[in-house]
Formats: structure tokens, sequence, C-alpha cells
């Protein structure tokens, strides 16, 4: 099995996390993507440890994953019917995959549902990371309205980058720039959303080329285009000093979508040119706090915590004086240390 699990908080009697489906990913980058669960799990006030775990395969050879996910799945069961480990999806897995985890410990029912023709797990990061964006927006500059008017690019045009794509537009954004592994599309007036989830169904990450528009490699998504909010949504650190200091000069608000986006040297960068560099453990916690939600709990009503939840915590952090990303980080030592001792440090990601 070329997988593996990483526990954050070794002992603990119940830890949780994704699983991250990739053909390169490491143990490494498995274990920044823990460290920042035990931070989500803490700033929501929950006695669970981080976890994540990897398997190496192509999410694209659907033959491939399922028989991938398959053995993964029998080789967890035991942590999983103990109640040790709960894992569901992440980057390159979907809640199907998990299916002979849920027999006896089945997701709630809103996780299940479809909406609006889409899988209701795939909604829900990327409703938590919009409203993250309002509420800084509206922190910044009294009188706003959130995101209505204000442009934002996102990294990562997958389900989770569709997802926030989708609720940008419905709270009155416009999505400028969108990137994937195949290149990134711009468009100051802002993207079709609707014509670029089509081509990502029928092409994958292709999409950005049959747009027809020009196309930038990938990462000139964070160096030339010009946006009010960045979303990172990919892999760990890709917000490193080079990248800090290259952001064009009109942002405000970073609010990923992905864990550990940020290197420590980088996030002072960001803290120096007073970009307001958002928690990520806090920004795409609208996954946990779904899946921790009641049984039988609508999607409505999942939302409406997820908005709650996630709006009071970026509220209370923007007021501190090191920065929202600090603050959080600070709260969530606090609810450490009250039944775990010392934090085992922030998500930060390596350097290199």
């Amino acid at each position: 099995m070329p997988g593996f699990v990483v526990f954050d908080l070794p002992g603990v009697p119940l830890s949780a996390g994704g699983t991250r489906l990739a053909p390169d990913v490491s143990v490494a980058e498995v274990a920044v993507l823990a460290r920042s669960m035990t931070y989500k799990f803490a700033a929501l006030g929950q006695q669970i440890g981080g976890a994540k775990a990897g398997v190496r395969g192509d999410p694209a050879d659907h033959a491939g994953r399922a028989a991938l996910m398959a053995t993964f799945c029998a080789e967890v069961r035991p942590l999983a019917d103990a109640g040790r480990f709960l894992t569901g999806p992440d980057m390159g897995t979907a809640e199907e995959d998990f299916a002979p985890l849920r027999e006896r410990r089945a997701a709630p029912a809103a996780i299940r549902a479809v909406v609006a023709g889409v899988p209701f797990e795939d909604l829900l990061t990327g409703y938590g990371v919009a409203v993250a964006a309002e509420t800084a927006l509206d922190g910044r500059s009294k009188g706003s309205k959130g995101l209505d008017g204000h442009s934002v690019s996102i990294e990562g045009f997958g389900k989770v980058g569709g997802g926030v794509a989708r609720e940008v537009g419905r709270r009155g954004g416009r999505v400028v720039a969108v990137s994937t592994v195949a290149g990134c599309v711009a468009d100051p007036s802002g993207l079709d959303v609707d014509r670029l989830l089509e081509l990502r169904r029928a092409h994958g990450d292709a999409c950005v080329l049959r747009y027809g528009r020009p196309v930038m490699p990938p990462r000139q998504l964070f160096t030339e285009v010009n946006a009010d909010v960045l979303v990172p949504g990919t892999r760990p650190g890709a917000i490193d000093v080079p990248t800090a200091r290259s952001l064009p000069p009109g942002l405000q608000v970073i609010a990923p979508a992905a864990n550990a986006p940020y290197t420590a040297a980088g996030a002072e960068v960001l803290r120096q040119r007073g970009i307001v560099a958002l928690p990520d453990f806090v920004c795409n916690a609208g996954a946990v706090i779904g899946y921790r939600s009641a049984a039988d709990a609508t999607p409505e009503q999942v939302l409406a915590t997820v908005e709650a939840r996630i709006g009071e915590l970026i509220g209370a952090a923007l007021g501190h004086p090191g920065g929202p990303l600090a603050g959080a980080c600070e709260q969530a030592d606090r609810f450490l240390r009250s039944w775990w001792g010392e934090p085992p440090g922030p998500p930060f990601a390596p350097a290199e």
C-alpha cells in the first residue's frame, strides 16, 4: 500500500483529518497538514488531534484510484472502527472513496446530499473561505458590503476552488483569475465561472486551455493578477518569502482554501506589507464543521453554522495586534494548553 497516516498528537483518543491522493504526496507534506488539522480542531474548541493520510496515486486514473482507496480503507478500518482515526476527502479524493469506512460510522446526511447538482461536501469548504474573505473585507473598510464588487483570484480550480468561485459570485464578487496545473487564465472584468465549471467537468485541469483567453504559467496568478482577494488552494508553502514580496500591491486579503500555505517568513513579509493573511485552519474549516454536525442537520442548517462560526472566529482574530494569523494561532494555543499541554507549534510550511 503506497500510503501512510501521520498523527500529530500521539496518544490522544481521537485524531482526524482527510486523505490526500497524489503521485508525489510525501510524509513531510502530510505532517504539516496534520499540524494544520490540530490547530483547526483547537480553533473550533474540539479535543481532537490532527491527522492526515497520504496515498500515492493518480486521481485521474479512476480504476487505479478505486483499487488504491479500497486497499487504503481496508488498512485503516481497524483504527476507524476503534474510533481512533476519522478520515474523509482531501485533494484527489471524494466522499465515495470512503464508503467502506462509513458502514459503522455514517457521515451526516447533509454531507451526502446533492445541492443544485453538486455534492454538498464540494461546496462546504469553498463556502467557508468566501465567508472568511467577506468578514475580513468588512473589517478593513467600515460600510463595506463584503465581497460585493471585489475581485478574487483562485489558485487551484478543483472541487474546492470551484466551490469558492460559486460562492464569490453569489455574494456579488467577481473571479478574475483561476489556475490549474495546466496554466492560469485571467480577465479583469470577471471570468464566466459557470462556463469554466462546465469545461472542468469535461476536460479536468485542461479547462483553462479551453476557455479561449491567453494562458499564463500557473505561478503567475500570484505575481501578475491584480485582485483584492487571493485564495491559495493547492499545496503547502505556496506563499514563501519571494512570493510574498512579489504579490501585486493592490492585494488586500489572503483567504486560504489549502492548509499551511504560508511559510513563517512569508507570513512575516505579508504582515510588514499590510496584507491581511487569514488563518488557513479557520478559513477552510467548513468541511470539519459539516462532518461534526448533527446526523439529521439539513444542508441549510450546516451552511448557517459554517457562516456563523467562521465569521465569529475570523472577526475575533482580526483584532489581534500581530494580525489575524497570529490571533488565531494564539487562540488555538490557549485551547491546546487547556487539555493537551504545550502546543506543538503553529502550522507553517517548511521554508524549503
